[in-house]
């Protein structure tokens, strides 16, 4: 199997191949460091995404958050879903714990909202 992406790691953009012969072994080319290698290996083998969206308060106001880990792409409706079923009171600061599990990362608050 054979996968062409662009690295987004840094702002070099490298042109990547990453190549499986359907073992062990991923072979990637095009990178312009360690990094870029990784960055291959687990798009190619488990692609993971920081979540970005809001929740809503029991006072109707929305607030700002995120997964502080990636989570597994495949499961971000699922994140969602999870994510919009809860309601949460006020005030919130930055950094808050929202939901503590989602996938095996913390959902946290990214504003403060009195």
């Amino acid at each position: 199997m054979k996968k062409e992406m662009i690295c987004i790691i840094c702002p070099l953009g490298c042109h990547l191949t990453v190549e499986s012969d359907n073992s062990d072994r991923i072979g990637v080319k095009g990178n312009g460091c360690k990094r870029g290698e990784h960055y291959a290996k687990e798009e190619f083998l488990c692609p993971k995404r920081t979540l970005t969206t809001t929740v809503l308060s029991v006072s109707g106001k929305t607030v700002s958050c995120k997964t502080l880990t990636p989570i597994p792409k495949e499961k971000l409706l699922e994140a969602m879903k999870i994510i919009n079923s809860v309601k949460i009171d006020l005030p919130i600061s930055v950094g808050d714990v929202i939901i503590e599990d989602v996938f095996g990362a913390k959902v946290v608050a990214t504003e403060n909202v009195n």
